[in-house]
């Protein structure tokens, strides 16, 4: 995993991107991620529709690779950890988070994190609106601070469109990195991808077959 990565620097923190759409905050030895959406194929099913179970699989499979990877003290989901209202996979969540007691887990709460606090604090997990340390704020809808601090969110799964020299094209999911803000790409499988614009001076690097690339 670690060959792949790509290594930034912001407000003189190192921050490590990672093919599996995750950041790993060197400073804070702390794991960031973004829009899981557990239960959310739980929620499909519960309407009817036909939506495999692998999806919440793949996420706590990911989540392991790269908590094993980097070995992080500290884990924070930038909002959106679980999809909906209360499903049997939210206890799945929190068998996931039970093995791993010696991690501190951190929620800055999304829109689609509706649990009562009472849900989250039973599996141990810190419920808190952001997390700010050393220049660097992290939430769940992107902001421009103006405080001084660097913005970290995610919310809009980016995804960026590259075109081939036979007008072929491919959307892919990204990091977007501006001026005052980033946003994250959603670390969730069962996930869609919204189109981003970018201006000059921004960065931007997308993830293709679990590799970075930055786009000029």
């Amino acid at each position: 995993m670690k060959k792949l990565e790509t290594t930034i620097s912001i407000k003189n923190n190192t921050l490590v991107l990672i093919p599996e759409k995750a950041i790993f905050w060197q400073e804070e030895k702390a794991l960031i991620v973004a829009d899981l959406h557990i239960g959310k194929a739980n929620h499909f099913r519960k309407s009817g529709l036909a939506v495999p179970e692998a999806a919440n699989k793949e996420n706590f499979e990911k989540l392991l690779s790269c908590m094993m990877a980097y070995k992080p003290e500290k884990v924070i989901f930038a909002g959106d950890l679980f999809h909906s209202a209360y499903n049997q996979a939210w206890e799945e969540v929190g068998e996931f988070l039970q093995n791993y007691k010696h991690i501190q887990f951190y929620l800055t709460v999304g829109n689609h994190d509706v649990l009562s606090l009472h849900q989250y604090e039973k599996f141990g997990l810190h419920v808190v609106e952001r997390y700010s340390k050393n220049g660097i704020e992290i939430t769940h809808h992107p902001e421009i601070l103006t405080n001084g601090n660097y913005n970290l969110a995610g919310h809009i799964h980016p995804g960026f469109r590259l075109t081939g020299k036979a007008k072929q094209t491919i959307t892919l999911p990204c990091f977007y990195f501006g001026e005052k803000n980033g946003i994250l790409p959603a670390f969730g499988t069962f996930t869609g991808l919204s189109k981003i614009e970018i201006k000059d001076n921004d960065q931007l690097y997308v993830i293709t077959n679990q590799t970075i690339l930055k786009v000029a």
